[in-house]
C-alpha cells in the first residue's frame, strides 16, 4: 500500500520534517530528556504554532480536520526523531476523548487549551495487576454534589508528572472487572487528594504513580460508558503508535546500513558480507511490511471501518514483533556500542520497547485478534 497524500498533508509532513531537523536532532533531544522538566516547552509551543495539536481534531471541536492520517503523518516523524513530548497522551488520548464523548461545553472549555499549547493532558488508565485489561477497574467513583469523588490508584501513568488535567477511568457501579460501570472523569492534576510520584521511564519520558483520595472529578461522557469510548481511543492511539514505531524503524535500518558500509572487520566493510546483506534485507522487507500496515490501519481509522478493532490488533502485534526484530538486529550489527548512551541506536531500541508493551504487547494482541475473529 502506497497512501498518495494531498497537498496539505504533504505541507505538513514537510513542515514537521522541516522544524524537526532544524530544533530536533539526537544531542537536542538528549539536553530535553535529560533537564530537569525532561521535555521542552519551547518545542510545545512550536508544535502549536505549526498546528500539530490542532491537526487530528475535527473542524467541529475547533481543530483542522486531519483525522488519523494527519495523526500517522506527525507520529512517523515524531518517531524518526525520538520526539518525547506528549502528543500522544494530550492530543490522540484526551484530545480524542473529550472531541467524542464530551459535552459541547466541555469542547468548549478544554480543547483550544490542548490546541494553543497552553495545558497538557494524559489518560490515568492503567491499574496494578490490570494488565492490559480496560474494564479491570478497580478506583471507585460516587456522586458528591454537581461532581463526583474519585479514590483509588492508577500506575504508569505517562506524562502525568507534566500534566494539568488528567482523564481518570474510574467504576461507578459493578463490579472490578465488570465491563458495565466504568466512567471517565476530568481531575486537575493540581487538586486536593492527588498525589504524584513521578519517575522516567527506560525510553527518557517521565511517568507517575497516582493516588487518588477523595478527588473530586467532572463527569466526561455519560455514566458507565466509558469502556466503549476507552476501546475507541485504544484503536486510535494503536494507529499513532504504530506509526512512531514505524518511523523509529525506519531509521534504524538506515542507520545500520551506513554503518555496514564503513565499519570494517578483516581489511573489509561488513556490508559486503553475504550474511549481512540477507539479515539487513530482512530488516527492509520487515520495515515495508509494518509501513503498508501502518497506512492500512491509519486509513481505516479515517473512514471507520468494519472490524477496526481486530485490524488495530492485526497491526500492532505485526509492527511490534517487526520493531523488536529490527531493533535487535540493528543493535546486534553495531556490536557492543548500539546500547551506548552516545549513540542513537540504543535510545531507538528502548522507545520501540516501550511502544510494544502500550495497550498490550504483541502476544496480547495476537489473543486479542484471534478472539476479534472468531466473534465476526
Amino acid at each position: 500500500m502506497d497512501i498518495q497524500f494531498t497537498e496539505e498533508q504533504e505541507l505538513l509532513r514537510s513542515s514537521v520534517q522541516r522544524l524537526l531537523r532544524d530544533q530536533y536532532d539526537f544531542e537536542a533531544r538528549r539536553k530535553i530528556v535529560a533537564s530537569e522538566e525532561g521535555f521542552s516547552r519551547k518545542q510545545w509551543e512550536g508544535f502549536a504554532e505549526l498546528g500539530l495539536l490542532a491537526a487530528p481534531l475535527s473542524e467541529g471541536a475547533g481543530g483542522l480536520g486531519g483525522g488519523p492520517l494527519s495523526t500517522m503523518i506527525v507520529m512517523h516523524e515524531f518517531g524518526r526523531h525520538l520526539v518525547v513530548e506528549p502528543f500522544v497522551e494530550t492530543v490522540v488520548l484526551a484530545g480524542g476523548l473529550i472531541e467524542h464523548v464530551g459535552t459541547p461545553e466541555q469542547q468548549q472549555s478544554f480543547i483550544p487549551e490542548i490546541i494553543d499549547g497552553s495545558k497538557i493532558w494524559t489518560l490515568a488508565r492503567t491499574e496494578k495487576g490490570s494488565r492490559f485489561d480496560l474494564a479491570n477497574v478497580t478506583t471507585r467513583a460516587r456522586r458528591g454534589g454537581s461532581d463526583y469523588v474519585l479514590t483509588g490508584a492508577k500506575t504508569m501513568v505517562i506524562a502525568a508528572p507534566w500534566a494539568d488535567h488528567l482523564i481518570v477511568s474510574a467504576r461507578t457501579s459493578g463490579d472490578d472487572r465488570d465491563r458495565g460501570g466504568v466512567s471517565l472523569f476530568v481531575v486537575d492534576r493540581r487538586a486536593t487528594g492527588v498525589d504524584l510520584q513521578g519517575f522516567r521511564t527506560i525510553d527518557g519520558r517521565r511517568a507517575a504513580e497516582v493516588s487518588l483520595r477523595g478527588v473530586r472529578g467532572q463527569l466526561l461522557g455519560e455514566e458507565g460508558e466509558g469502556l466503549a469510548a476507552l476501546e475507541a481511543c485504544r484503536d486510535r492511539a494503536i494507529g499513532a503508535l504504530c506509526a512512531e514505531a514505524v518511523g523509529a524503524i525506519g531509521e534504524l535500518n538506515s542507520a545500520t546500513l551506513d554503518y555496514s558500509k564503513t565499519r570494517k572487520q578483516f581489511g573489509t566493510t561488513i556490508g559486503s558480507f553475504q550474511v549481512l546483506q540477507h539479515r539487513m534485507v530482512d530488516m527492509f522487507i520487515a520495515h515495508q511490511e509494518a509501513l503498508s500496515l501502518m497506512q492500512h490501519l491509519s486509513l481505516s481509522l479515517g473512514g471507520g471501518d468494519a472490524g477496526l478493532s481486530r485490524l488495530a490488533s492485526g497491526a500492532k502485534s505485526k509492527i511490534g514483533y517487526a520493531g523488536r526484530f529490527v531493533a535487535d538486529q540493528a543493535v546486534q550489527l553495531h556490536g557492543g556500542m548500539g546500547m551506548t548512551d552516545e549513540l542513537n541506536v540504543g535510545h531507538y531500541f528502548k522507545r520501540i520497547s516501550s511502544i510494544n508493551i502500550q495497550f498490550g504487547d504483541p502476544a496480547f494482541h495476537v489473543l486479542r485478534y484471534a478472539q476479534l475473529d472468531a466473534a465476526a
